[in-house]
């Protein structure tokens, strides 16, 4: 027990010396964007997966909302600051790609009237105006397709729809308890069940993401010098299979997703502890505040939260 702890304080210290120095070295981790035509841009693309996934990143991650969060008890100026940025970047990202559902809508609809009454087994979109950039597939690949907007809805509205209070919500005792009672329940909630299933889902995801888009494929059990050893070899390896003949070839983005979906969880988490800790202090007239919610327009309100 006490190894571990002396483990975790260890981990924490080196945190800042670990960040420092990512930033100021960033060619070491993010030279492979111009491409992979050299060795140390190879290797720079090994040392981002490695990192993107340690226990490094982990605790760079962690010691930054410590010592944010410690800053921010005695000013609190700076956790509503946090809240509203944190949960503008959620509205922000929802409100906009909540517009896949309505593409979804329409894509369907030209895909029945393309199949069943222009009987074309494929289809072509494309830009007119003289640029003259078309795009064509069969038809079960834009419908296999419309499965990817879906998930745009679910993994990136996720933290929209929890700020705006839209989830399904089952209340055993919530609402019979005091009000500081109920900011402790979300308080907690946060930290031990919203924070550990999203690092949880991320660590999980980032390395399936990466094992779908480079070869040879890094595991999550490699070290980093194991990763380098393989850097000589690598390539990029996009995953193109379909579920069908000439189905929907990118399920590669579907990793993307779930990597960005736990990225969005584990920032709503911060989010919502520091909320629930103000309104917590200050008091119910701090409820809602600075709360972004969309509205139906007067005369509407009994709908709004409500699925």
């Amino acid at each position: 027990m006490l190894d571990a702890i002396v483990w975790i304080f260890q981990n924490i210290a080196l945190a800042y010396y670990n960040l420092f120095y990512a930033l100021t070295h960033p060619q070491l981790w993010l030279a492979w964007i111009g491409g992979l035509d050299s060795p140390e841009a190879k290797q720079a693309l090994m040392r981002f997966i490695y990192y993107g996934g340690s226990k490094e990143f982990f605790f760079a991650v962690f010691t930054l909302f410590l010592t944010y969060t410690a800053i921010g008890l005695w000013k609190n100026s700076l956790l509503w600051g946090a809240v509203r940025v944190l949960e503008g970047i959620a509205n922000g990202v929802g409100r906009f790609f909540a517009w896949a559902g309505l593409l979804m809508v329409i894509q369907q609809i030209i895909i029945v009237f393309v199949q069943r009454i222009f009987v074309q087994a494929d289809l072509t979109m494309g830009f007119g105006l003289g640029l003259d950039v078309t795009f064509t597939k069969d038809i079960s690949w834009w419908a296999e397709g419309l499965k990817f907007y879906n998930a745009m809805v679910v993994a990136l509205c996720v933290t929209y729809t929890f700020v705006q209070g839209g989830h399904v919500r089952v209340d055993l005792i919530y609402s019979a308890i005091s009000y500081r009672a109920r900011k402790m329940i979300d308080m907690l909630g946060s930290i031990f069940f919203m924070m550990p299933m999203a690092v949880v889902i991320w660590l999980y995801g980032w390395y399936f993401l990466w094992r779908h888009l480079v070869t040879p494929k890094p595991s999550a059990s490699d070290t980093l010098e194991r990763l380098l050893l393989k850097a000589r070899a690598l390539r990029w390896n996009v995953e193109t299979i379909s579920f069908s003949p000439n189905g929907f070839n990118a399920y590669f983005l579907f990793k993307v997703l779930l990597v960005a979906f736990a990225g969005l969880v584990f920032l709503q988490a911060i989010a919502f502890f520091y909320r629930s800790y103000l309104e917590r202090k200050e008091g119910p007239e701090s409820e809602g505040r600075y709360l972004d919610k969309d509205t139906l327009g007067e005369g509407e309100e009994i709908y709004e939260g409500t699925h």
